[in-house]
């Protein structure tokens, strides 16, 4: 009887470890999933198609609708954004108007706060730097630094290339530029005493 005990007892066993061999030797499914190879996930961002710039052209009005009504606003001021390349026209804290414009290359137009001197006029041209414009209204100076068209050559014909650099670049000697149509509104609108802010 005893010998029968012993013989059961090594076939359970077997049996047993027949079992756990086969186990081991054939993983389950989570066992299996985690021994496949790991696919790499790339991580390259899709292309973002850049926008195309925008088309500025400089012989028209910066903006489609009309222009404000200077004698109807009833705090008007000019902002001028360097970092922008832009004039908007203020009434308080509200943009009536904003103007493409090219400032001073090199940080040349000035910073600060600035008042609409009585100077202007409807055509300058500067032996010095070869340049002139049209319909410019002083803020610095007395002449010296000024609101204007993009620049002309002596005879009054606009510089296309210098032109094309409206709104995009700073480009002028210290003056701020403006389109043909923004320049001539500025002149015959924008009073004397009004504060201009450049920053």
């Amino acid at each position: 009887m005893k010998r029968v005990l012993q013989i059961v007892a090594v076939i359970i066993a077997i049996a047993v470890l027949g079992v756990t061999a086969d186990h081991l030797m054939t993983p389950n499914a989570s066992d299996h999933a985690a021994t496949q190879t790991t696919k790499k996930v790339s991580t390259k961002k899709p292309a973002v198609k850049k926008a195309a710039p925008v088309q500025i052209n400089w012989r028209k009005p910066s903006e489609s609708q009309p222009y404000p009504q200077w004698n109807q606003l009833k705090k008007p001021w000019i902002h001028v954004s360097v970092s922008q390349q832009r004039v908007f026209i203020m009434d308080g804290s509200k943009t009536v108007y904003t103007m493409y414009a090219s400032t001073g290359i090199n940080n040349s137009t000035p910073r600060g706060t600035f008042h609409i001197q009585e100077e202007r006029g409807k055509f300058f041209y500067n032996a010095e730097s070869k340049e002139g414009a049209k319909d410019w209204v002083s803020f610095k100076d007395h002449g010296t630094y000024l609101f204007h068209t993009v620049p002309t050559d002596q005879y009054g014909n606009f510089n296309v290339k210098e032109a094309n650099t409206l709104g995009r670049t700073a480009h002028s000697h210290g003056c701020v530029r403006l389109a043909v149509p923004d320049a001539q509104w500025f002149y015959n609108n924008v009073t004397y005493g009004t504060k201009v802010v450049i920053d």
